[in-house]
């Protein structure tokens, strides 16, 4: 029996789960997937935006403008990597700086610090490989970059370590309330629950109908992507925007927290909430329309394309409120700008929690976040010391990246520990890199089975069932 079911663990999950484990409550989350920010929070922009660009007294607007504030401490605080890099929304012509001046005056109803319209020159100044074409920009200092599926994996280690179950390959497949008590029937078993979050994405209409009569849909908009190589990485500085339409932002290119250059994403509206392929015409869209904002990016240097799909609803604002059902909280359509919101989501979510009866007293004691060794960035006489205490340390797995064996062997033992290829990938970055995990995958896939002590053919690549290896080769 648990005081607080979460279902789904992307970045709002995540959150909130480590918001409440501050809290004398039990809690559990429920996720389908084989690890946390499996879906829209590994596949997205990685921006956390300014606040300007959400219609002014939405919960978009408060929560983004919020949620950018507090996302230095929170980063610090879980050892995440972010960046307050900021944006510039490029002019090409009067009707763009018409545009402008609607955002700008927008960002200022919304109180975004750090916001002015500048000219060509000073453009030019802050980033100088702007396309000569740009005549103006909205500047936005306060915007910036963050790792998202980190930060979503390092909210939901510190949430464990503070007593939150996880579970994970438990897909949700009914829900029933009872002499007020919640019975989430999954894959894996019921859960019994006095309060229930539905933090579930692109699916959060599903659920919501599995208690409550429809009340929103999920209409789900792909995005695809470039990640291009490091030596594109320093093509610009801050996040660079072209003038926003009805789908989106439009194609933006944009620096990473770890150095490489992301262009993208298109817009396209799809029923499939699992379509996350990429296809060859709606990338080359992207290679124009990136080109036309930043000159001399070279495409020929990407090293991945990918696409994540966007939970956009049918109310065009956030939703976070408490149901029909006491005690059933959706927290629904966190399209972007939901990744810059979400730390403001999380206290919203407690606000919904106590205005609906729960009664909450404070833990006395918080466990503060372990913080995780990121070896190439000691001094000379920390990693010394480091290979002394643990000989790992001293053996790089991947080469593009720099990325010791000691540093994997901490991300699968984490408290949320690293089962899979890509869950290692997403923790401490092996085949992140130039090969992809071409050179290193094997060696990450051995130490893997190593560390659980599993048949190496039982590791996996991400998915449920995405099996690496089938069978030894007969000589």
């Amino acid at each position: 029996m648990y005081d607080i079911l979460i279902i789904g663990a992307g970045i709002v999950g995540t959150g909130i789960a480590r918001e409440l484990s501050k809290y004398k409550l039990n809690i559990a989350v429920l996720e389908k997937d084989t690890d946390v920010a499996n879906e829209t929070t590994k596949a997205n922009s990685a921006i956390v935006h300014g606040g300007y660009d959400a219609k002014e007294g939405s919960l978009m607007a408060k929560l983004n403008v919020l949620g950018n504030s507090l996302y230095e401490n929170l980063c610090s605080e879980l050892s995440v990597p972010f960046k307050r890099n900021g944006s510039l929304v490029l002019a090409f012509n009067d009707e763009d700086i018409e545009h402008l001046n609607v955002l700008y005056n927008r960002g200022i109803i919304n109180r975004v610090p750090g916001l002015e319209i500048i000219d060509q020159n000073r453009l030019r100044e802050i980033e100088p490989n702007v396309d000569e074409k740009a005549i103006a920009a909205l500047y936005c200092s306060s915007a910036g970059i963050v790792s998202p599926w980190e930060l979503a994996e390092a909210l939901m280690d510190n949430a464990v370590e503070n007593g939150v179950d996880l579970f994970l390959n438990t897909e949700v497949k009914n829900i029933e309330k009872s002499d007020d008590i919640f019975h989430v029937h999954t894959t894996t078993g019921i859960f019994h629950g006095k309060y229930v979050f539905n933090c579930s994405g692109v699916h959060a209409d599903i659920i919501h109908k599995m208690i409550a009569p429809e009340s929103f849909k999920i209409l789900p908009r792909k995005g695809e992507y470039f990640v291009l190589d490091k030596n594109q990485g320093k093509r610009v500085n801050q996040t660079v925007f072209q003038c926003p339409s009805k789908l989106g932002k439009g194609i933006l290119v944009t620096p990473t927290v770890h150095g490489n250059l992301l262009v993208g994403p298109n817009a396209q509206d799809i029923n499939n909430r699992y379509d996350v392929s990429t296809a060859t015409d709606r990338l080359d869209y992207i290679k124009f329309k990136g080109s036309h904002s930043i000159k001399g990016i070279n495409f020929r240097e990407n090293i991945r394309t990918f696409a994540g799909i966007r939970a956009e609803s049918d109310r065009g604002d956030f939703i976070v409120e408490e149901s029909s059902v006491k005690g059933f909280f959706d927290i629904a359509g966190i399209k972007s700008p939901g990744l810059s919101a979400a730390p403001a989501i999380t206290l919203a979510a407690l606000d919904l929690l106590k205005a609906s009866g729960a009664h909450l007293i404070r833990k006395e004691e918080f466990i503060a976040p372990r913080k995780h060794t990121l070896f190439m960035q000691l001094s000379p006489e920390e990693k010394a010391q480091k290979i002394k205490e643990d000989n790992r340390f001293g053996r790089v797995i991947c080469r593009c990246e720099m990325i010791t064996e000691g540093e994997i062997v901490e991300a699968i033992h984490r408290p949320v520990k690293a089962t899979t290829m890509d869950a290692v990938k997403r923790r401490c970055r092996p085949g992140s890199g130039r090969c992809q995990g071409g050179f290193c995958g094997p060696r990450v896939q051995e130490i893997i089975a190593r560390e659980l002590n599993e048949d190496i053919k039982d590791v996996i690549l991400d998915k449920a069932n995405s099996y690496i290896l089938i069978e030894e080769l007969k000589k």
